[in-house]
Parts: C-alpha cells; structure tokens; sequence
C-alpha cells in the first residue's frame, strides 16, 4: 500500500471485471452502503447485477473510455480473472495521471510484481488469501482445542493446583504463571504459584510486590500431597532445576530438555515469550482480563523481547496491543525504573571499576558485599555497555561467592554456562538470559574468612571465578586486562 493513503468512509468505489471474487466485494461494499458502480464486459453478468439492484454497466477494462467512466470514483478495485486485462487497466489509470487508490488482482507473485510496478497499491493474490485464511483458521481451531484440553486438565483438579516456575523466575515466567492462574480461577479451581531458589533481581520482586502477586517458595511446602494437579509454566530453561513430580500441564515457548509424561503439553518455539500464548488462551477463554494479569502479560512480553527488539514476532504485537488497554501503565513504569540503594549504587561503581571485558563478555569483581540482590542490578546495568552482550557480576557475602549474570546473546544460554562453570562446586539456576551461581568459598582458597584475609580472599577469587566463567562462555580469561 502507498504510504500516506488514507479511504475515507465516504469513498466512493469502481470495480472493474466483475467475476465471482467482485461480486462478493461489491455486495459487502453495498451492503456498508457505499457508492459502488461495476464494470464488467460480459452482457448477461451486467444484466444480472442490475436485476439485484447493482448499478452496473458494459465496457471492456482495457478500452480507454474506462478511464473517464471512473473518474470520480476514489478507489478502483480490478477484480478481474484475466491479468493481463487487469495490466492494461492499471497502466491506462496511472498514464492519466490520477491518485485513485487502486486494489487489483493478481495470479501469482510474478504477475503481482508487474501489477505493482504499474502502479497498483495493493495486490491481491487469491490464492495466497486463501492459504492465509486456512492457516488462520487452523491456528484458531487448535487453539479452541487446546483451551477445551487445558480446561478439561484444570477443571479435573479435586483440591488445589500448583502452578510452578522456573527458579529465580523472571518477568516472562511470572506473568505467565499469574495468567494460568487467572484461569483456574475463571474455571472455579483454586492455584498457588511456586518457585524455587530465590527471586534474585530487585526488579522482578518490585514487579510481583506492586501488582500482588503471591509467589511462594516450594521448599516450604509442608504438604506436597494438597495439590493433585502440577503444572509447569516458562520452566524450560531452568538451568539443571527438574521436577520429581506428576506434572499434569505443560506450557512453554522452549522444548524442555526433560521428558515429561504430561496430560496437556503446548510447547511452541515460535513463539517468543509464553505470555504471548497465555494471553491467546485468556482471549480464548472470553475471560475479563483484570488490571493485575494484563500488565502482568504485557510486561512478560516487553521484558522477554527486550521491549521488542529481540525475537519479536507479529504475535507478539498482537497480545501486546490487546493487553495495552487494559494494562496499568503507571506501574510498569514504577517496575522499569525501580530504585537503586546506595549499596547497589556501590556495588555498580565497584564491578564498573574492577570490569574485564573478552570479547563481546564482561566479568566483573564486585568485592566484600552486604546486599547480594545488589549484583543482578549490576549485571542488568552493565550490559547497556555498547558492544557488551553477556555480563557476569560476582562479590563476596559470609562465606559465599554470589554471582549473578545476563545476557543477550541469543547463542547463549547464560544459565547453562554458569552450570558448566560452577555446578560441581556449587549451585547454580537461571534460564537463557538471566542466571546466578554460589560458590562456597572454601572451594577456592582453603582460607578463612576475616578482616585479615580480604585483600588475599579478592585476589584469590577474581581469579578463580573470572577464568572459570570466561572458559565456560568459550573464551579466553584472566589477563587481568579491563574494558574501556
């Protein structure tokens, strides 16, 4: 279509070379009440069309008189089965001069590039529009059977529902978990969100706290048994975290790298978040999306896309712009910028300071710390850093090494790397972007920790952790160089 062309409702129409395709349009045009007149160069079609009120007349669309007949008409839709006919009325058209709006039929690509070198704004390929229409009806029926599936596996439930995330989840796997939730309760079932591990960034917990989102910590269940359905929601990239449960659902934007004997499974890689699929079944439950699970869903697909600058697809753009009515847009500001204390200002300063870059990879010794969750805002903040694609932030806390990483490299999955790194030696958790790891520090230096032993402790640990972490990202570390 051209840029700028606007069809105001007052448009008036000519379409010329009736056929099957144009009557139908005409009909829907009048039906709309528009001014439509018909052109076509068969008799008995013309005769017919005015036996049903059509205003309609007889003419050859390649004879040059149809230019002046349509003169007035605002836009010309060239429905005609015969291409090269329907060239000859575009090329007579646009010598004239005129900026009518033209909409034409073509048969295949070639004949639709011809069509618009001649100058026709839209080009329309019947046979690409029914394909279209197929597969948009095939997307749309599986997922009404998927919704009676999920419902029929809910609904099952004879106590209560657990819905699980990955650990240390983050924005994608909350929203997520919080939509399937609203639809349990929209089914009349009651569910408990869960995580495992911590919820480490400061963002992610101002995010839960300002929309009251219960999350709750499954290794403080006392009673697994209370809960007869289990479902797993963004859980596949979580590091080496299974599940030794039943699971009953599964619903997730990556394929797991664990088998689960699940009832109900939708996995869809190409998709770019899982709250774009959950906003699909929350559409297609007729639901009353509340403030709390729209912002929820819109955030989930900003913070998964990087505001849709990664990965996006028009999917993507269409749950955001039916959650963006709905959503609180004072609070995802409030969740976008959440403030930063003196310690994580310190901490920031410090791993600034103390950065060493290989590549496009940053790691960074942050020193003695008092608020761990200082490191993920740190990691986040560094990997602005122009040409910076992974970051890793580590510090010391008790007799802990933290570390906390992010990435943006699509090739990467920061949260197996740090498994790689550190899981024999220590915990680590995280998915494909965002990660963390703890390190006893023992493991390191056999050394005790005290105000003695710090400058050797830093020593010690920068070393070990950095070379670690930059083998397991596949480059060469610990040349104690810095970036600038």
């Amino acid at each position: 279509m051209s840029a700028g062309v606007t069809i105001s409702s007052t448009s008036n129409y000519a379409i010329l070379g009736c056929g099957s395709v144009g009557h139908v349009v005409a009909e829907e045009l009048v039906e709309q009440e528009k001014d439509v007149l018909i052109i076509d160069r068969d008799e008995g079609r013309v005769e017919a069309l005015r036996d049903q009120d059509l205003n309609a007349q007889t003419a050859d669309i390649r004879d040059e008189s149809i230019v002046e007949e349509i003169a007035d008409r605002d836009v010309v839709l060239i429905m005609s089965s015969d291409v090269e006919a329907n060239k000859a009325a575009v090329e007579l058209i646009r010598e004239q001069g005129d900026d009518q709006f033209i909409v034409v039929r073509a048969s295949d690509p070639v004949s639709g590039d011809e069509l618009s070198e001649l100058g026709a704004d839209v080009v329309i390929n019947p046979s690409s529009v029914i394909a279209d229409f197929a597969l948009r009806s095939l997307e749309s029926g599986e997922l009404e059977y998927k919704a009676r599936q999920l419902s029929d596996v809910i609904e099952d439930t004879r106590d209560r529902m657990a819905i699980l995330t990955h650990d240390n989840p983050d924005p994608d796997s909350i929203a997520s978990a919080t939509a399937l939730q609203a639809v349990a309760e929209h089914l009349d079932i009651e569910a408990d969100i869960f995580y495992m591990g911590d919820i480490g960034h400061q963002e992610n917990r101002a995010f839960a706290n300002l929309l009251g989102i219960e999350l709750n910590d499954w290794d403080q269940v006392e009673n697994a048994d209370q809960y007869d359905t289990i479902a797993l929601v963004d859980h596949a990239k979580s590091a080496e975290f299974q599940v030794d449960l039943d699971v009953d659902a599964l619903i997730d934007h990556f394929e797991p790298d664990v088998d689960y004997d699940a009832e109900f499974v939708d996995v869809r890689p190409n998709m770019s978040s899982t709250s774009t699929i959950m906003t699909k079944y929350i559409q297609e439950f007729d639901m009353n999306v509340g403030e709390e699970v729209a912002t929820a869903l819109l955030y989930g697909i900003r913070a998964e896309t990087l505001d849709f600058k990664r990965d996006t697809n028009p999917a993507d753009l269409t749950a955001a712009a039916y959650l963006y009515p709905f959503a609180n847009h004072d609070t995802l500001e409030q969740v976008e910028s959440p403030s930063m204390s003196p310690e994580t200002l310190d901490v920031l300063a410090e791993a600034i300071t103390s950065r060493e870059v290989q590549g496009s990879h940053l790691v960074s010794n942050a020193g003695f710390i008092r608020d761990r969750d200082a490191l993920a805002q740190a990691a986040q903040h560094l990997l602005n850093l122009e040409g910076i694609t992974t970051t890793g932030v580590f510090g010391i806390a008790d007799d802990t090494i933290y570390l906390a990483a992010r990435s943006k490299d699509i090739r990467m999955n920061i949260g197996k790397v740090l498994q790689d790194a550190y899981g024999e030696i220590g915990e680590a958790a995280g998915h494909s972007t965002q990660a963390s790891a703890e390190i006893p520090l023992g493991i390191f230096t056999g050394i005790e920790t005290n105000e003695d032993n710090r400058d050797t402790l830093l020593q010690l640990t920068e070393e070990a952790v950095k070379r670690k972490l930059f083998d397991a990202m596949g480059v060469e570390g610990g040349d104690g160089s810095n970036g600038g």
